[in-house]
Order: C-alpha cells, then sequence, then structure tokens
C-alpha cells in the first residue's frame, strides 16, 4: 500500500498535548488504537509537512 492506494477504512484522529509535555497524534481504527508521541520540535516539523503537502495537493486539484 502506497501513498496513492485509496482504502475504505474509517478511522478516528485526535491531536493534542500530553501531561509529559509531548504532542500525542492518536488514531483509532477497526479496534486498534495508535498513539504516537512527538516532541514540540517534531510536531511542527510534521505541521510544516501538512502545510506543504496541502499546498501541492491544491496545486494538483487547481483550488
Amino acid at each position: 500500500m502506497g501513498i496513492n492506494s485509496e482504502r475504505d477504512i474509517e478511522a478516528n484522529m485526535q491531536i493534542g498535548p500530553t501531561d509529559q509535555g509531548m504532542v500525542r497524534i492518536f488514531i483509532e481504527a477497526d479496534g486498534l488504537e495508535i498513539p504516537m508521541d512527538f516532541d514540540p520540535e517534531e510536531a511542527e516539523e510534521i505541521a510544516d509537512e501538512l502545510r506543504a503537502a496541502a499546498q501541492a495537493a491544491r496545486a494538483v486539484s487547481g483550488s
């Protein structure tokens, strides 16, 4: 499975700070829970990558 492979899976995602000073991305799908913790600097890098991907997706879709 790659980035362009579509899947019909419903998932919930939560993002927030932990009490340990980390940023957690928590994904739940089909009974599976995936907590991913990042230090604030890593979280900012991920946010930058998300913004860049959104900008690239807009360029592809023309919106």
